[in-house]
Order: structure tokens, then sequence, then C-alpha cells
């Protein structure tokens, strides 16, 4: 086997193991705003997707099962759907704040230029997940 062959089998893996625990951490922390903390779920998507008014009991439902698919999603359970919910929301919850993006050193937009390598790593965990098999369930 060459050293290129080498490399792909030997880190590739772990590269795309590291990512997806590092993805899932961030979209958990999200899905347990929403169980935890309803009143800012509520405010985050009235300000972002203009969406008011959905009540408690709908933030926690959303929460739960975003999370139980994110948890598929670490265990590398149904690939196609789990890593596609995961690139797909993100990608919406990246589009939905283009402002903060536009004027990222107006004071609190800072931190969200994080969601653009963020969903650049979920189009990759996408496009190789039939590669990622460390610690894959799926």
């Amino acid at each position: 086997m060459s050293t290129e062959s080498n490399l792909i089998e030997d880190r590739l893996p772990l590269a795309l193991l590291l990512m997806r625990i590092a993805v899932f951490f961030v979209m958990a922390i999200w899905s347990l705003d929403k169980i935890l903390n309803p009143a800012h779920a509520d405010a985050v998507f009235e300000n972002f997707y203009f969406i008011s008014g959905l009540g408690t009991g709908v933030f926690i439902a959303i929460g739960v099962i975003q999370l139980i698919v994110e948890i598929g999603f670490l265990l590398g359970l149904y690939k196609t759907w789990t890593y596609g919910y995961v690139l797909v929301f993100h990608a919406i919850s990246t589009a939905s704040s283009w402002q903060q993006h536009l004027s990222p050193l107006e004071p609190g937009n800072m931190l969200f230029q994080a969601s653009i390598p963020m969903l650049a790593a979920c189009i990759a965990l996408f496009m190789l997940r039939d590669a990622d098999r460390r610690w894959s369930l799926g």
C-alpha cells in the first residue's frame, strides 16, 4: 500500500468522527436550549424565522425530536437521513442569519461566522458519509 492510501485509511475515519462529534455537540446544545429554555427558542424563532407564538410545548417537542435525530447522527445511524437533516437544518440556520454575516464586526455578530465552517463540515460529512465508519453503527 502506498503512503497516500495509508493516510486516507488511517486518518480520514478519525477526521470524520471528530467532525461528527463536534457538529453533534453544537446541534445538541441548540436542541437542549429548546427543551430547557423555550422562551429563548421563541425569541430566536421570532427574530430569525419571523415565527412567533408557537408555545412551550411545541418548542419542547421540536427539541426532543431534533435531539433524537442528532443522537442518530452521532451514532452514524441512517446516514442519508440523519446527516441530511443536520446539513439542511444547519444550512437554514446559517441562511437565516445572513444579516449578521454581512456585518461580522458589529457587536454580537462575530460568533455567527462560526456557522460557516460548521456548514462546510456538515457538507463534507454528508458527502463522505459512506466513509464515516469509525464508531458508527450504521
